[in-house]
């Protein structure tokens, strides 16, 4: 008698899965073209490539919608791995870290994600918190912890780390996201963004790190 072959469940939440990767795709196109307002859920559904009562399957309305595709946005760039290793030297992990940030911000989408969140963030507060708390918070934080731990070991004197770390990354984006942001200019290029966070390093070292006696 041959053994009756399993149901493969696993792939029921793959396809699952997947579907739901295509509406967010279609979805995030829609919105960072047309925004919150001038988005449809017809529209979405077009842009997605499937009916509207799949969309409906899978998203109450249009808010649920917009909010997972923060949520997506946010993972994504929660996973941005930067090295905050306390051993290595400050001036290195700042220009590294400085460029990758900077890099992240101005990628294809990233702003229109921002500016998105922006405009919708009044009507949805707690969405604009979360992409706060969850991203830029959370970098800060991070950021944070290593001036912390380099200031116990002697390169930095800092009073308050989390000002500091804020402080630093708003020098680099110093020129570059704001024009970005707002479409006044097209993400910069590696080679400017490596010359605004020397500079942003150089006036953060100037003002934090210990004179040699």
């Amino acid at each position: 008698m041959v053994a009756a072959t399993p149901n493969p469940l696993h792939l029921v939440g793959d396809e699952d899965s997947s579907k739901r990767r295509q509406i967010l795709d279609g979805a995030r196109k829609v919105f960072m073209d047309l925004g919150f307002d001038g988005a449809s859920m017809g529209e979405i559904a077009r842009s997605a490539g499937v009916s509207k009562g799949t969309l409906y399957v899978y998203f109450a309305d249009k808010s649920r919608l917009f909010e997972a595709i923060v949520e997506q946005e946010t993972l994504e760039q929660g996973k941005a791995d930067f090295n905050f290793d306390p051993a290595r030297d400050v001036p290195t992990t700042l220009m590294e870290f400085g460029q990758a940030y900077i890099q992240l911000l101005c990628r294809p989408g990233g702003g229109s994600a921002t500016r998105t969140v922006m405009a919708i963030a009044e009507r949805m507060p707690e969405v604009g918190r979360r992409f706060y708390n969850n991203v830029v918070a959370l970098t800060i934080a991070r950021l944070a912890g290593y001036l912390e731990a380099r200031t116990k070991l002697g390169d930095l004197e800092i009073e308050d780390c989390q000002l500091a770390a804020t402080q630093f990354m708003q020098l680099c984006q110093a020129s570059l996201f704001m024009p970005f942001l707002f479409q006044a200019a097209p993400a910069p290029s590696a080679e400017r963004i490596a010359r605004v966070v020397g500079s942003a390093t150089r006036m953060f070292l100037a003002a934090y790190r210990v004179k040699a006696a």
